[in-house]
């Protein structure tokens, strides 16, 4: 008779990575959206905000790609330009992407309430905060600026540009958990509001965490969730929750606000020897 044996651990959550707009800073994830909408508007191309939303998660050319992608969207080129989009629309439309983007990222760049609040209780514990986004490194800066003056500072912040390639692919996760010095994958919690963010994370070979409805399933801003009828806030929480359980996402929850008690069972996991 054969054995074979297994490594198991069981030591404290080294990392939380975190990702930015609709997890951390922007309610609704709305800087990106409406200025996927306004790209496409100046090419005589209406589209909506849920397919501005579809791709949401990945690196914003590759975005832009995947918008043009979507067969109401390529319907209503071709009968505008007479042909379906190629590259150089993608291209172009990216050029116009950038601009338009820096100027606006500071007007939604509010923090989520409870952010701050949470990466406190985080490294009272010993985790190190890392992020993701698939922001450029230009707007990333912008948007850490802002977030210093607010008073939060992650300890790694990796870009889509940073890396080979964006979400759904583990390097930013990776890249991170490099610039953390963590001793294991396993060891690293991955906090997202996009379904490509679940996925980053769950390649990564990493706990993740999906947030419902501060990010891109529900896509408004926190006034507008407030002021919905209880009745239509639970139709579009049932639908988030799903999409982000359907996707392999470990704990599905609200808001970064109700992130610490999924900490606390992915601790119990781990010392119990379960990994992702």
């Amino acid at each position: 008779m054969s054995f074979s044996y297994r490594r198991t651990y069981r030591g404290p959550i080294e990392a939380v990575l975190l990702d930015w707009a609709g997890t951390t800073m922007d309610f609704g994830c709305m800087a990106p959206a409406v200025v996927f909408v306004q790209v496409y508007e100046r090419q005589k191309v209406p589209i909506t905000m849920d397919e501005a939303r579809a791709p949401m998660g990945a690196h914003k050319k590759v975005h832009i790609q995947k918008i043009s992608q979507l067969d109401s969207v390529r319907r209503r080129w071709q009968e505008v330009r007479g042909r379906p989009p190629n590259d150089d629309d993608v291209n172009a439309m990216f050029a116009e992407f950038v601009p338009l983007q820096l100027a606006c990222l500071s007007q939604y760049s509010k923090l989520i309430p409870g952010t701050l609040e949470v990466a406190a209780e985080l490294r009272k514990r010993g985790s190190k905060i890392g992020s993701t986004t698939g922001y450029l490194s230009e707007m990333m800066k912008i948007n850490r600026e802002d977030a210093k003056r607010q008073g939060y500072e992650p300890d790694s912040t990796v870009c889509a540009s940073d890396v080979p390639a964006g979400r759904p692919y583990p390097y930013m996760c990776l890249q991170n958990a490099i610039n953390l010095k963590v001793t294991t994958v396993q060891s690293c919690v991955k906090v997202d509001d996009t379904v490509p963010g679940v996925e980053e994370g769950l390649n990564a070979g990493m706990w993740t965490v999906g947030l419902a409805v501060s990010g891109n399933e529900v896509g408004l801003p926190l006034e507008q969730w407030e002021a919905l009828p209880e009745q239509e806030k639970a139709l579009k929480r049932a639908r988030a929750y799903a999409r982000m359980h359907q996707c392999g996402a470990h704990y599905v929850v609200d808001t970064i606000a109700n992130l610490l008690p999924c900490i606390d069972d992915i601790q119990e996991r781990i010392r119990s020897g379960e990994t992702p």
